[in-house]
């Protein structure tokens, strides 16, 4: 059962970390992420690129959980959803306490060296 856990989360975090890889898609986030619900067509405003690219990057997004998109409309409005990041947090926080232990330990064993 343990594995079967496993693998979700390494799935999730695979595309957590996947739909944060592509700068247009963090520009995407930075941009909902400051409160603001916005339209595809909206969000596609800044990027030189065409309307569908924008809807395949928010499609990624939206996959990865990242944003939660509602019809209003005839428009989808897309929101940013923080929650999404506590499992990737978490992992980071993970690495980073045991990198941060094994270059304090690789610092103490140079300073005994001395």
């Amino acid at each position: 059962m343990v594995a079967l856990h496993e693998d979700t989360l390494d799935e999730a975090l695979d595309r957590t970390f996947a739909a944060l890889a592509h700068p247009a898609r963090r520009a995407i986030l930075g941009r909902l992420s400051r409160g603001e619900v916005a339209s595809v067509t909206a969000l596609a405003e800044p990027f030189d690129m065409s309307l569908v690219a924008v809807s395949r990057h928010v499609r990624v997004l939206e996959e990865a959980g990242l944003i939660t998109r509602r019809k209003d409309g005839r428009a989808r409005q897309c929101r940013f959803e923080p929650a999404a990041f506590d499992e990737a947090k978490d992992w980071i926080e993970t690495h980073q306490r045991y990198w941060s232990a094994q270059l304090d330990a690789l610092a103490r064993y140079f300073k005994d060296a001395e």
